[in-house]
């Protein structure tokens, strides 16, 4: 097994160059698919994202908050199915208030300065995901999974 130290700064590498991932939620009928703009804490147990009150996803995270984010390498080349990266970071989401919005929508702000007036927007949402498990996909099937919490 890899080091977790090796494999988290592999995390911290692929999130710093990443600007979007894929966040998939939960409806009564269906899953729903959409994209955001994220940004990670150093010690990579939160996955933050901005998202309007009014939207699908703030609604599926309301009636349930489980989720999952994709981030990954890809660049829509043949060489991807073994060079490209994939991580799967599952947990739960919550609304960010109190003391904590504005220092973490400062490290949101940090990797996305074009989304201030957005993120400052009464009717957004700064949220979290509180990660409870990463499963990292290499070289096609080489999957590693790894616990940010241990």
């Amino acid at each position: 097994m890899e080091d977790r130290e090796a494999l988290k700064v592999q995390l911290r590498d692929l999130f710093s160059v990443q600007k979007l991932a894929v966040l998939s939620t939960q409806s009564e009928a269906q899953p729903y698919a959409s994209l955001v703009s994220f940004v990670a804490t150093d010690d990579l147990k939160y996955l933050l994202f901005a998202t309007g009150r009014a939207t699908r996803k703030y609604a599926n995270l309301a009636a349930d908050s489980r989720a999952a984010l994709l981030i990954d390498s890809r660049s829509n080349s043949d060489s991807d199915l073994q060079q490209a990266i994939a991580v799967t970071a599952t947990g739960s989401v919550t609304e960010i208030k109190g003391p904590d919005r504005d220092r973490l929508a400062g490290l949101y702000l940090k990797k996305h300065p074009s989304l201030d007036e957005f993120v400052h927007s009464p009717s957004n949402a700064l949220l979290r995901l509180k990660v409870e498990s990463y499963v990292m996909v290499r070289r096609f099937q080489n999957v590693i999974t790894l616990n940010p919490s241990e």
